[in-house]
């Protein structure tokens, strides 16, 4: 947690000084400070002990924040390297500030939420209902003020570009070159254009709208987005909190606004991104998805989702990208595991129910991960 907060530091200094001069500085110019600063704090850290190689990263979404979440000590005794809280951290769904309040509080007084902000490093973006309100978008009147709740709970440093920008999105590296893992921490709330419905379809309501003028991710954060995408980096996590791959209508994902999604595709492949993974929650079940056409090389996502609920319907929504023929529908969190010790490192994909048990899982190599292997 030390070096983590080292290296965000001297990163998140380098960052606030490129958008104070951003009218007058390159983005290039500023890519190549971000590339310094990344470099600067690997080379500190190896002046003395080695920065510690990521292997075991876990993840999960949806808490319902007055239920029993026994899937947490679960998760503790699992050592995490590191988790991820995907969104829907509490269900909060309110514009009064004291009743979030609150219900963060419930959060932190659980004892397997304490044991798990001691055991590992820490990071979380939000979804709709930590955000404040149900599918909310751009046009939540409390979006600040729930920022704010947002970062102090998470305990932001008080430099954290997250206490001085619009919107939770954020990023951290982790480990040397050669096995450098990055975390890009998407925000798919503050600057989300309104959703277009039509028919009622299993799943919700939601319908694709191919307007330029509609956005997922607003310009700021596309624009810090290229940037982190273009840092040296082995292996890449992109968490969106909700599915960015499934196609299907209805409910809430990338699919209802689908230019922003082309475009998230386009960036990795014109930023030479290798190494993608993007891992999700939001939809009370788990299920593993791929795309392996008009990208470099095969997309895959792992969605996670209730740590303590379960979804009522039961049953998933269309998804003819799904990798697995199964999906997994009770209390789960998700695995990403790195065996760096092969020539050609592995990277298991795995879905975990409360007795830590596998029910979805799939290996791939980073080496497929690499967009020189399809041309």
């Amino acid at each position: 947690a030390g070096i983590l907060a080292s290296k965000r530091r001297v990163v998140r200094a380098v960052t606030l000084q490129c958008v104070a001069m951003k009218h007058t500085l390159r983005r290039p110019f500023r890519l190549l400070l971000l590339i310094a600063a990344c470099s600067l704090v690997t080379t500190s850290l190896t002046m003395g002990d080695e920065p510690a190689v990521l292997s075991r990263i876990l993840f999960g979404s949806c808490i319902k924040q007055e239920q029993p979440m026994p899937i947490l000590e679960t998760i503790v005794a699992e050592r995490p390297e590191l988790f991820i809280f995907l969104g829907d951290n509490i269900y909060a769904d309110t514009t009064d500030m004291e009743v979030m309040r609150a219900k963060y509080a419930k959060l932190r007084a659980d004892a397997g939420f304490a044991k798990l902000l001691k055991a590992c490093p820490v990071l979380a973006t939000w979804d709709d209902h930590d955000y404040g309100v149900n599918d909310g978008g751009a046009d939540y009147p409390a979006k600040i003020e729930s920022q704010q709740l947002f970062v102090d709970f998470w305990n932001d440093p008080p430099d954290s570009p997250r206490r001085s920008r619009e919107g939770v999105y954020d990023a951290s590296m982790f480990g040397p070159a050669g096995k450098r893992v990055q975390v890009i921490l998407l925000d798919t709330r503050y600057f989300r254009s309104p959703l277009v419905t039509g028919d009622q379809q299993v799943g919700g309501r939601y319908v694709p709208a191919a307007d330029p003028g509609l956005t997922m991710l607003g310009e700021a954060q596309w624009q810090w987005l290229d940037e982190q995408l273009r840092l040296p980096a082995d292996l890449r996590i992109i968490v969106t909190s909700i599915q960015f791959l499934p196609s299907a209508s209805g409910q809430e994902t990338w699919a209802n606004l689908p230019l922003e999604r082309e475009r998230l595709l386009r960036l990795i492949a014109s930023t030479k991104a290798n190494g993608v993974v993007l891992i999700s929650g939001d939809r009370h079940w788990s299920e593993l998805s791929v795309l392996e056409t008009d990208v470099p090389y095969p997309l895959y996502e792992l969605t996670s989702s209730s740590l303590n609920q379960l979804h009522p319907r039961g049953t998933p929504t269309k998804n003819t990208l799904r990798a697995l023929p199964n999906t997994f529908h009770r209390e789960n969190y998700g695995v990403v595991e790195i065996d760096w010790s092969a020539a050609d490192p592995s990277i298991t994909l795995e879905i975990r129910d409360i007795d830590k048990a596998a029910r979805l899982r799939k290996s791939v190599r980073l080496g497929q991960l690499q967009s020189a292997i399809r041309n």
